[in-house]
């Protein structure tokens, strides 16, 4: 069972800050991609397994090549991405040994893996990966048990928590996750998301 740090009284709401108040604040210092891993093999992914499974949190997201079509199923995920305070792995699911040491991740006890809107991820990688992601903390249930009305998401999170603008590429965010090749734009936006995420749990107490 997730315990969380003292709430607010029940009485007490907070506001989040608006589109036009987060573009005023200085930018939040993203990931660069040298401390980006792309995971692309067997191989580089129990490299990564290493690594991770020395960290008791991770912030966790999942990105799917974006449907269009009325009726059209997505596939996905596509992409994994799960990072630490110190360094993001951007795991593409197209190789079966890729996504088996994925699966045996997302899978662990004893790791939370924290982000925000997560149910579709959930349900995706279920679907995907035969597996059932263990710990998951849902970030906006937290912001919204601490008095904030509304999901909060990542901008909003690293607004109220840092003070900070979280930037976001629209072109990022609709472009071809399913792409053999991904560009440096889609592993920049990828990353980060997963590496706001562990710094707002950071930022929380949760640990």
């Amino acid at each position: 069972m997730t315990h969380y740090p003292a709430m607010p009284h029940p009485a007490t709401h907070r506001s989040t800050p608006d589109k036009e108040a987060i573009a005023l604040l200085p930018a939040f210092e993203r990931l660069g991609l040298e401390r980006i891993s792309l995971v692309r093999t067997g191989s580089q992914a129990s490299q990564a397994y290493e690594q991770l499974v020395q960290a008791t949190a991770w912030g966790f997201d999942t990105e799917s090549k974006p449907t269009f079509r009325v009726g059209e199923q997505s596939d996905g995920p596509h992409i994994l991405q799960l990072s630490t305070s110190e360094r993001a792995w951007v795991f593409q699911l197209h190789d079966p040994e890729c996504r088996a040491v994925a699966a045996k991740l997302l899978a662990l006890t004893g790791i939370a893996k924290a982000g925000f809107g997560l149910g579709d991820d959930r349900k995706r990688i279920i679907h995907k990966l035969g597996v059932e992601p263990a710990g998951i903390l849902e970030l906006n249930t937290v912001f919204r048990e601490r008095g904030y009305r509304k999901d909060m998401g990542v901008k909003g999170a690293v607004a109220v928590l840092f003070h900070q603008r979280f930037q976001k590429s629209k072109k990022a965010a609709t472009s071809n996750w399913a792409n053999e090749r991904l560009t440096e734009s889609q592993l920049i936006y990828a990353a980060n998301d997963a590496y706001a995420a562990i710094r707002v749990w950071e930022a929380l107490g949760l640990n």
